[in-house]
């Protein structure tokens, strides 16, 4: 009598209900169903429409909080409403993982040198008047604060990150607001500028900011690429005087 033969099952793993319902509201929330801002049903209303526990609808609407797609409205009119990703959500998740992983300068500079060229070269091509503006405004706060180190480290945060703004590309944007506080912070705990290289970078931001100013594209990248080469000189000096 011929043997039968039976084939290995593997195991089978069942979503929890409460990660079914945080998919549904995700793929909701990101297209464009609940806009930002929209209140989602309340919990009650919830529970009746999907058939849950309380419990399982509870779990999902965390997980989505914790996502940053969703945030609690505290008061009478409160209640569970879409939060949209925003560029500082991404900074924080990106802050987590540059100090989780132990991610050095070395490497947060580097990836400021691929992204800033970028960004200036679309900001030449994409700024509004509104933008050049806001970069002139910004070019006068840092020459007047030349004198005044904590001042001016503020206000080259700012600059560069107008220069993001004016690229209106918003994922390279984000992504440099994501590590401009950690060069910052690691500005000021390394002492890279001094008065002698404060007075550089006034002038390569000048000239940077003329390009963009011209909508010269290929001057923008260039100088903007010049800028932050020099300052990562500057960091491996002194790095390698403090090792």
């Amino acid at each position: 009598m011929p043997r039968t033969r039976v084939a290995k099952l593997t195991p089978i793993h069942v979503p929890k209900s409460c990660d079914l319902l945080a998919q549904e509201l995700r793929k909701r929330i990101l297209d464009g169903e609940f806009q930002d801002g929209d209140a989602l049903p309340v919990e009650r209303d919830l529970v009746q429409q999907t058939g849950l526990s309380r419990s399982s609808v509870r779990e999902a609407l965390r997980i989505l909080e914790t996502e940053g797609l969703v945030r609690t409205r505290p008061g009478r009119y409160g209640g569970t409403v879409v939060n949209l990703p925003s560029a500082e959500l991404l900074a924080g998740q990106v802050d987590l993982f540059i100090r989780g992983r132990r991610i050095g300068l070395h490497e947060i500079i580097a990836a400021r040198e691929a992204l800033e060229p970028t960004l200036a070269r679309f900001a030449a091509l994409n700024r509004t008047d509104e933008d050049l503006a806001e970069l002139l405004r910004i070019s006068r706060a840092l020459e007047d604060a030349a004198d005044d180190l904590p001042r001016f480290l503020d206000e080259n945060v700012n600059w560069h990150l107008a220069i993001a703004v004016a690229s209106h590309n918003e994922i390279l944007c984000a992504f440099m607001k994501s590590i401009t506080h950690l060069i910052h912070d690691a500005t000021e705990v390394h002492d890279v500028a001094s008065e002698e290289v404060r007075a550089i970078v006034i002038k390569a931001h000048r000239s940077i900011l003329l390009a963009i100013r011209q909508r010269d594209p290929d001057a923008a990248q260039r100088r903007m690429a010049r800028h932050v080469v020099a300052y990562s000189r500057r960091v491996d000096a002194l790095l390698q005087l403090e090792a």
